[in-house]
């Protein structure tokens, strides 16, 4: 038990936001199926188990939304001035034409519906059932020692055309797969000394908002 659990957190830590150290090597057999699996095991408000995963290889496919993640990232950096344009430029935000594969999450607000059980007063939660698939399918692929990305500079209505998602189904996430390299010790964003991590007791609160955990008492 003391090994699972040690394992676990390994995880955890070591997950890293993948950009620069795919190879392009094939995924062994079995991976892919064991990593999907783990994502759709996910919890969902009321079982509405509301996410897909359109699996994308093809290489046009890819230049296509690679090109239209280009054109985003210069509009976001025509924005910047100064150091932070600096930092910017060598920051790299996206791996879609070296990983193996690309995997999109999709979110079908419909699924379950119309009466979705805990879904009533947040109607939101549906989208976070989604994101816990895509957090089981990056441990997932971080436990098989395999590297992924989410890509987050693109108009959903531009992936939505090009994959062909209906018009009810929202795009959440474009997500690189496969063998790396190697694994950052930190994320690329510590590196380009952009952000750093907060420490626990920055975010900590007990019982009400203005108490933080780790604050000495009056």
């Amino acid at each position: 038990m003391v090994a699972q659990l040690e394992g676990f957190y390994d995880v955890v830590h070591r997950r890293r936001d993948v950009r620069a150290q795919f190879t392009g090597a094939e995924i062994a057999d079995g991976v892919l199926e064991r990593i999907l699996a783990s994502a759709h095991a996910a919890p969902s408000v009321g079982l509405s188990q509301p996410w897909d995963f359109v699996l994308v290889r093809d290489e046009t496919t890819r230049k296509t939304f690679w090109d239209h993640v280009q054109q985003e990232r210069q509009e976001y950096a025509a924005t910047l001035e100064g150091a932070s344009a600096e930092l910017f430029s060598g920051v790299r935000i996206e791996g879609i034409l070296d990983a193996t594969l690309s995997v999109v999450v999709t979110y079908d607000p419909a699924r379950g519906a119309p009466s979705v059980l805990g879904r009533h007063a947040i109607d939101d939660a549906g989208l976070y059932s989604v994101c816990l698939a895509i957090e089981n399918l990056w441990l997932a692929a971080a436990a098989e020692g395999l590297g992924l990305g989410w890509v987050s500079f693109y108009r959903e209505s531009f992936l939505a055309e090009l994959l062909g998602i209906p018009r009810d189904i929202r795009p959440v996430a474009w997500l690189c797969l496969g063998p790396v390299s190697d694994l950052e010790s930190a994320p690329d964003l510590e590196h380009h000394g952009r952000r750093s991590r907060l420490p626990i007791e920055e975010v900590v609160h007990e019982e009400r908002w203005e108490d933080r955990a780790g604050a000495s008492g009056s």
